[in-house]
């Protein structure tokens, strides 16, 4: 049985060949994107969300609270850049799930970055690929409940 809040680690020690167990618990999650220009990632999620962030760390860090989850948009440093340059090739996705995908899709236009390309069909509903001014992924994907 797994407990979400607390994870178990079994460390074996090599030496004396003894198990140890540690327990990992923690008190918050949430999802953070790194970025080179964080004033216009702040700006960008500021008006995307209709939101200002709940935390600020000038040049550093802006936190959002969202419904479910907290957003944070960080500098990266610059001896780390290199590391977040092509987030074209994440795996990692914001997504987003919206009542109106067209609504979404204008709002995401307005801001300048459309949608580059067309609302596919899934399983669970329909979806839409866009993009952050750094090139993270946002999954817009609106349920079939709401469709």
């Amino acid at each position: 049985m797994c407990n979400v809040s607390t994870l178990t680690v079994r460390m074996y020690l090599i030496q004396t060949r003894t198990a140890i167990n540690m327990v990992f618990q923690y008190t918050d999650a949430f999802v953070t994107i790194a970025t080179t220009d964080l004033e216009t990632s702040v700006c960008f999620y500021t008006n995307l969300f209709k939101t200002k962030p709940v935390k600020i760390i000038p040049n550093v860090y802006a936190e959002f609270q969202l419904k479910g989850v907290k957003l944070g948009i960080f500098k990266a440093k610059t001896t780390n850049e290199s590391e977040f340059t092509n987030s074209l090739k994440s795996k990692m996705s914001l997504c987003l799930e919206v009542s109106n995908l067209e609504d979404a899709i204008a709002h995401l236009t307005i801001l300048g970055y459309p949608p580059p390309g067309e609302i596919t069909t899934a399983s669970h509903g329909r979806e839409i690929y866009a993009y952050d001014p750094d090139e993270n992924r946002i999954i817009l994907h609106q349920s079939k409940m709401d469709i």
